[in-house]
């Protein structure tokens, strides 16, 4: 799990860095909780592995059909084939790899730590555009078109087969920025961004604002306090979109108009899945918490993982799945959040969310193990 010191920049541009002695001061990090008795009740296999390298929490893999796109750090990118394992190609960029991966299947785009906006294409490198500022959200590829939003809040879009820059957006910047992956996705034809504590919806065609709805909001007395931010993540049933505020707030809302159905104070600092009315998140010390999806109402709650470095969790089989800091998957009941199943990768973080590929669960790991599960 990302302290909080790790994921706050000052938005001067010269460094990603949190100068706040309250920071730097805080408490010892609690331990963590024991592995949890399990009941067996769900069994799970170990069905490939494979690698692509150290990576870090803003290289987020995407699912594409039967596929998985993922990076290192180091600027490995590769296409792997969900049902055995195997790449279906692999590309070294030669550049450190900063954000990723998007994609649409067919063309895929990371940011680079130099500020490079990359898009791969079968293989190999189409193009490259040099951005004005970091980014640690994964660009989008959709609409023949790559959009990118960089740590200032500017979005940026650019056309899929030329690279050529369509259009810009800026949102007033504050003194202090998440360094971790902003909200940026598609609802129809609507590009929905996550500005602050604000969801915006932008007319992918030209950037044009259509709407804005308050998400997060807080009354903090210092710049970490009154930090908001809507973090990667999003769960979609319909035009029913439900997003995370950073440390303040979980919400859900009509994604096509931005009406607001619901809003609840949470503390966590992931994204968010569910499936049907059930709606998953994990707080930022490890108790998994599940909500009623169209009122809001607390369904359950689970604190026999606090403080275990919860991944961002997924839907699978009727579980709820997270990944932990020493590499454990952790399977519980959609029902009422009991531990049914763990079962071990190779012992580093797990970042980014469990992925579902068809019949199976791809995890990807800090040390860069990717590993795909089945039931038995």
């Amino acid at each position: 799990m990302n302290s909080l010191k790790s994921v706050l920049w000052r938005a001067s541009g010269l460094a990603a860095l949190s100068l706040l002695a309250a920071c730097s001061s805080a408490p010892e990090k609690p331990k963590a909780s024991p592995l949890p008795v399990v009941s067996g009740s769900f069994k799970i296999q170990g069905a490939w592995k494979n690698q692509i390298g150290v990576g870090s929490a803003h290289l987020l893999a995407s699912v594409h059909g039967q596929t998985i796109a993922v990076a290192s750090s180091q600027g490995q990118l590769a296409l792997i084939d969900a049902q055995n394992g195997q790449d279906l190609w692999r590309l070294n960029l030669n550049a450190p790899i900063q954000a990723g991966v998007g994609g649409d299947g067919r063309r895929f785009a990371v940011v680079t730590q130099n500020n490079e906006l990359v898009v791969v294409e079968s293989g190999k490198v189409a193009w490259r555009q040099p951005l004005t500022a970091l980014s640690y959200t994964p660009p989008l590829v959709a609409g023949e078109r790559v959009f990118v939003l960089t740590g200032d809040r500017a979005v940026k879009a650019f056309d899929a087969a030329s690279g050529q820059r369509l259009w810009g957006q800026q949102r007033a910047t504050e003194p202090l920025l998440l360094r971790q992956a902003g909200l940026l996705m598609p609802l129809e034809d609507n590009l929905l961004v996550g500005w602050g504590g604000r969801l915006a919806s932008l007319n992918p065609l030209n950037g044009v604002v259509r709407w804005e709805t308050l998400v997060g909001t807080t009354r903090g007395t210092n710049e970490v306090e009154r930090l908001v931010d809507l973090v990667a993540g999003a769960s979609r049933q319909g035009q029913n979109l439900c997003v995370r505020s950073f440390q303040t707030s979980v919400a859900c809302l009509n994604g096509l108009n931005g009406r607001l159905s619901w809003s609840r104070p949470a503390q966590g600092h992931q994204g968010l899945d569910g499936v049907d009315n059930v709606l998953v998140g994990t707080e930022s010390d490890g108790k998994v918490l599940a909500w009623q999806r169209s009122t809001g109402t607390p369904l359950w709650s689970q604190e026999l993982l606090r403080f275990r470095g919860l991944s961002l969790p997924s839907t699978w089989n009727n579980r709820v799945v997270v990944g932990d800091q020493e590499g454990w998957i952790h399977f519980l009941g959609l029902a009422d959040g009991a531990p049914v199943q763990r079962v071990a990768t190779d012992g580093s973080a797990v970042m980014g969310k469990p992925m579902v590929v068809g019949p199976t669960l791809v995890v990807v790991t800090r040390t860069g193990g990717v590993f795909g599960f089945r039931p038995e």
